[in-house]
């Protein structure tokens, strides 16, 4: 029987993986494709529309991502996101301008007519922008269906041709009827039926493992965060015994995270053998301040390490708890690099590995728990905060020394355990501190300080693909704030952060 399924076409946006991921939670079967794929190359059986996603350029741009225009000609109904509408305007003889403002985050939309894809969706809402660009006149036949403030044409329609496109992201939940328009584009225009069900999805990636590396010795990379645990234990269950798990200590972790992660493993059953190369990392990072230079000095000496324990048991795989995101804001296929991340854009280009495994790098963060915890991988393993590969090296601005590392230690220490007292482990997404290159002057004891300034970190989301700043309470704050000052030495003051994703990310480097 053949499936009914939506073709995504990435124009290099951000969000595309995500787009992917609404459909599929709508219970429709979705690919995605780079926008220039070979048009020839494609199946389109049971085809029943196309999503045209988000993209960085204009345009306008010489280079500007375009696709085969037979795409058009499939009599399929069309959906263009974003730079996907605006490409849509160009190549059908509207007008795309640079717009005297841009939009970026939430947004008020205001809907002019009621069509088919705004039904269910009010006439006044919150949206999620992220142009510059915008369409300022339509194609004949094309017609308006919503405005805001700054986009005079948020979304337009030409019902003929079964074209449909929004200026805006449905796809982030910060879109507040975003699911509505990407279920009426899927259900009511496209006419889909909803049969795709995720609850096999272990059994699938177990079956896969189990098919493609049976008789293969495999060392799988652990740091401790939860999407390395749920890889590590999917090609547990796939191969068993030829799995040999490494956890590295490079002395960028947090207070106490060694002793924490080694006795979390013990819990799941994993085989682990802990490594100290902490020296060697912090020597190699010694007066290095670009944060794309650290990731990627990080990345290949993780890879030199795991080389090393690969050859005492002859292990020709490695296998690594990508996500995602990580490989999409490390600028693989179209997307732009936000920041190479240690496992993805930060590793060296030779490896003395036959290959990668990476069970995840389909999923998003949130997929990665609910899938951990149908392992019944713990859930206090499974709630852990995301940490990354590259530790408090990205949490210290600029140059790494002994004394900046023990500050965020504590400093971060006071932070999970205050956070932890109010009751918001479980509800704010991630949260951290900063070392910052900034010294305040400040008094204590009658006498003029000169110190560090800590900045704090704590978001809210679902994905990690767009988050808003955690609104704590500002007795929390003030606590945090009082106590980081006096029991770190070095502290003289401390900010928040307040910057959502886009256009900040959660990182500071």
């Amino acid at each position: 029987m053949v499936k009914d399924k939506i073709l995504v076409l990435d124009f290099g946006g951000q969000y595309d993986q995500l787009i992917v991921r609404r459909v599929r939670e709508n219970g429709v079967y979705a690919q995605l494709h780079n926008c220039d794929v070979d048009f020839d190359s494609l199946n389109f059986d049971g085809l029943k529309g196309i999503i045209l996603t988000g993209g960085p350029q204009s345009v306008f741009d010489e280079d500007a991502p375009k696709m085969d225009e037979r795409f058009f000609k499939l009599n399929v109904p069309i959906l263009g996101i974003c730079y996907g509408m605006q490409y849509i305007n160009h190549e059908f003889g509207g007008t795309t301008e640079t717009l005297e403002k841009g939009e970026y985050g939430k947004t008020p939309l205001y809907v002019n007519v009621k069509s088919k894809l705004f039904k269910n969706v009010s006439q006044e809402s919150t949206i999620w922008m992220n142009h510059r660009d915008g369409v300022t006149k339509m194609p004949k036949g094309f017609k308006k269906q919503a405005r805001t403030m700054n986009t005079p044409i948020a979304a337009f329609e030409n019902v003929e041709k079964n074209i449909y496109a929004v200026q805006f992201h449905p796809e982030v939940v910060h879109s507040e009827f975003g699911n509505e328009i990407i279920k009426n584009f899927l259900i009511d225009i496209c006419k889909c039926n909803q049969t795709r069900k995720m609850g096999n999805i272990a059994e699938e990636i177990i079956s896969d493992l189990k098919e493609k590396y049976k008789d293969s010795k495999v060392v799988c990379a652990l740091s401790g965060g939860v999407d390395s645990s749920v890889a590590a234990t999917l090609v547990s269950r796939a191969i068993g015994d030829n799995l040999y798990c490494i956890f590295v200590d490079h002395g960028l972790l947090r207070k106490n995270e060694a002793s924490e992660v080694m006795k979390a493993y013990k819990q799941i059953g994993l085989n682990v053998k802990k490594v100290d190369a902490s020296k060697k990392f912090l020597e190699l990072l010694k007066n290095v301040s670009d944060p794309e230079e650290k990731r990627k000095i990080i990345g290949n000496e993780f890879i030199r390490v795991f080389e090393k324990e690969a050859k005492e048991i002859n292990a020709d795989y490695l296998v690594q708890g990508t996500i995602y995101p990580d490989i999409i804001e490390s600028g693989k296929g179209k997307a732009s690099v936000i920041k190479s991340h240690h496992n993805v854009g930060g590793l060296p280009e030779k490896i003395e590995f036959k290959g990668l495994i990476e069970p995840l790098k389909d999923l998003f963060k949130d997929e990665v728990r609910e899938l951990g915890l149908s392992l019944n991988i713990p859930k206090e393993q499974i709630q852990r905060q995301p940490f990354p590969g590259p530790g408090l090296a990205i949490r210290v601005i600029g140059d790494i020394t002994e004394e900046k590392l023990e500050i965020v230690r504590e400093t971060d220490a006071i932070l999970r355990e205050e956070i932890k007292n109010y009751e918001l482990d479980t509800s704010v997404w991630q949260y951290f501190t900063v070392y910052t290159p900034l010294k305040t002057v400040g008094v204590k004891g009658d006498m003029r300080t000169y110190d560090n300034v800590i900045a704090i970190r704590a978001v809210t989301s679902e994905d990690a693909m767009t988050v808003e700043a955690a609104k704590l309470p500002y007795q929390l704050l003030e606590k945090l704030s009082s106590r980081m000052i006096n029991e770190v030495k070095g502290v003289g003051r401390v900010v928040y952060d307040i910057t959502s994703k886009p256009p900040g990310t959660i990182e500071w480097e």
